[in-house]
């Protein structure tokens, strides 16, 4: 019989061929290498029989689809270890996630990182014996008896939840088994680059009502080398982790009596309102008007714009004289009422409300995380009202703001996302098509790459998302622009156009950096807290020799406070090389040092960060370099 490849020739195998013996008939390194297949694109084992004139298509262990076979395998062979070391271990569920995998178990002891070690041990031992991975049919009555009999209660509410009444796959290796779709590599043996990261608690189907289980993480590789190469990645990470950094640092902190609201220590909040400056000055350039809007709403105003029906779970309540009233999770539906407070021309339009006000939204705690994940923040929120004609010339506008802002913090690789009407959604199927038809016209006028993602919208309306790539390569979501012509129907916007007609107007929401709180943990982390000079909280530390220099010091810092910079003075009694090792460790982009023959000269001797000693720099030199590189907002020093 033939099969096709995927450069489109055919090749071939005897009647009956396996996705191994195609790889075998291809070449002997193929053979060798093969892990899993593809039968006209569904992804198999390698001993799965292939049907004449089926597109095949061979998995090797660095390919896309070769790394989610060995650490979906990866997952079996952890779990394996678990319960041949801790008998009495229930087993749940073990999915691939992005560059590993994890595995939830029902245990009555908590794991530790010593127990990490010794996992890993008993994997490294199956992998030794290559026992072989294949797979089994049950049908549902079979295998909940099976797994009925083994005390798996956790597995026999998965497969009595799952609909239907097909037979059931799972796999076997050695004694061990589990219900599993597949595919698998051939046996354990083709394992062993891989690596157990953390351990936490998860609760059963994510419901905090249902049991504490033990989730442990961990990652797989084709290889030892690329295996390497994500740990130090991981390492690297763990260096920049805004958490640790932030407290390293003096920049935020959360307190118990206020669970994932972060407060902004003098440092944080100089970071803060820089960037909050920062975004008004295209704001003024580009003709928006900020207003401010209140933090609590009778939640009448979030029934008629939908948050009540589909966002209600996420939002804060209060009773005050017998009316309830909603915390805003969003401006938009404020920014309506301003918009419907004097009757609109179609001169008017666009109008660009900008907002800056906190916003509070309901996360549940095991999901809050630092600052990337709080219940209270604040966005670069703008809504555009526009009539339809204008659509097209606000996204240009808005498309090049969003390009110009991420090219300032170096975020050179940005990815475009057009998500589509979601299941649970307001307005009808002609205003959605409308509004997802203006979206790809934007972006194809522009001449931007997207990548569409079906189901994804916000229930309003259809938007795209922003993703940008950090200095070590991790993607991070940031900014939205959603288009909306549903909130003004429910609010019964209008505008009188140039026929003397009432029209609705269409909203436009935009977000660039998004929530602030969360887009300063990522350049805390881009940065790797080390921020460039415009945005650093202290920008320049005066270092004296000794004490006899600190009058000049303090003038020193007089000037350059009055010339708009952040300065402080290391008063300590210490020597030299510990100011300036503290002055490194609050990563100070520039350290100078003041002793006699500077005091007698009105210079500085400028020690930067990045590049050591720089020499001696009159004050007033040194005011006009700095403020060059703080206006053009440089990222160098």
């Amino acid at each position: 019989m033939n099969v096709q490849l995927p450069d489109g020739s055919l090749r071939e195998v005897p009647d009956g061929a396996t996705i191994a013996d195609v790889a075998a008939a291809i070449g002997k390194r193929l053979a060798k290498d093969a892990i899993a297949g593809k039968i006209d694109g569904k992804a198999v084992d390698v001993y799965t029989p292939v049907p004449d004139g089926a597109k095949v298509e061979i998995v090797t262990p660095n390919s896309e689809a070769g790394l989610d076979t060995i650490r979906h395998s990866t997952a079996h062979l952890m779990a394996m270890a678990v319960q041949e070391l801790f008998p009495g271990t229930q087993v749940t569920i073990g999915p691939v996630i992005e560059n590993g995998f994890f595995y939830d178990f029902g245990s009555q002891r908590p794991f530790s990182e010593e127990d990490l070690r010794h996992i890993e041990e008993k994997m490294q031992e199956i992998v030794k014996r290559d026992l072989p991975i294949r797979r089994e049919v049950l049908s549902r009555d079979e295998a909940i008896k099976t797994f009925g009999n083994l005390g798996e209660k956790f597995k026999v509410e998965i497969i009595e939840g799952i609909p239907g009444d097909e037979p059931l796959s799972m796999y076997r290796q050695g004694d061990w088994f589990d219900l599993c779709r597949g595919p698998h590599v051939p046996s354990t043996g083709r394992l062993g680059a891989f690596k157990l990261t953390s351990v936490a608690g998860a609760y059963w189907r994510g419901d905090e009502r249902n049991a504490m289980l033990q989730r442990i993480y961990g990652t797989a590789w084709g290889d030892e080398k690329e295996l390497e190469k994500h740990l130090k990645g991981i390492e690297e990470a763990r260096a920049r982790d805004h958490r640790k950094l932030g407290k390293e640092l003096e920049l935020f902190h959360f307190s118990h009596f206020a669970p994932a609201m972060p407060i902004f220590l003098p440092k944080g909040a100089v970071i803060y309102n820089t960037l909050v400056d920062f975004v008004r000055s295209y704001y003024r350039r580009d003709g928006y008007d900020e207003v401010v809007t209140p933090l609590i709403w009778d939640t009448e105003l979030f029934k008629i714009s939908g948050h009540y029906d589909n966002y209600k779970e996420n939002m804060f309540f209060s009773e005050v004289d017998e009316r309830e009233y909603g915390v805003k999770p969003m401006n938009c539906p404020g920014h309506t009422q301003i918009y419907a407070m004097e009757r609109r021309s179609y001169r008017d339009l666009p109008i660009r409300y900008a907002d800056f006000a906190r916003l509070h939204r309901y996360e549940r705690s095991g999901v809050t995380h630092g600052l990337a994940r709080v219940r209270s923040f604040a966005q670069d929120d703008a809504h555009l009202f526009v009539t339809p004609d204008q659509i097209q010339t606000e996204m240009e506008r808005e498309l090049r703001l969003i390009k110009e802002i991420y090219d300032t913090f170096g975020f050179a690789e940005v990815r475009i996302g057009l998500s589509t009407r979601p299941e649970k959604r307001i307005g009808g199927d002609d205003v959605w098509d409308s509004a997802e038809a203006a979206l790809k016209q934007a972006l194809e006028k522009a001449g931007l790459q997207y990548e569409m993602k079906p189901g994804d919208g916000a229930f309003y309306g259809p938007k795209l998302d922003f993703q940008v790539t950090d200095a070590i390569g991790r993607p991070w979501q940031l900014g939205t622009i959603q288009l909306d012509r549903s909130q003004p129907e429910r609010f019964k916007l209008e505008y009188i156009g140039d026929d003397g007609k009432e029209h609705r107007p269409v909203m436009i929401h935009r977000a660039i950096l998004g929530s602030l709180e969360r887009f300063i943990g990522i350049i805390i982390e881009h940065f790797a807290g080390a921020f460039p000079l415009w945005l650093a909280p202290v920008q320049m530390s005066v270092l004296p020799l000794s004490e006899r220099f600190l009058d000049y010091a303090d003038q020193v810092a007089a000037k350059l406070r009055a010339a708009g910079l952040r300065v402080s003075v290391d008063a300590s009694n210490e020597k030299l090389g510990a100011k300036i090792r503290e002055a490194q460790l609050k990563k100070v982009p520039y350290m100078l040092i003041v002793g006699e023959k500077e005091a007698a000269a009105g210079t500085v001797s400028l020690r930067k960060r990045t590049g050591g000693d720089q020499g001696a720099v009159a004050v007033e030199e040194l005011i006009g370099q700095a403020k060059n590189l703080i206006d053009s907002r440089s990222l160098t020093l």
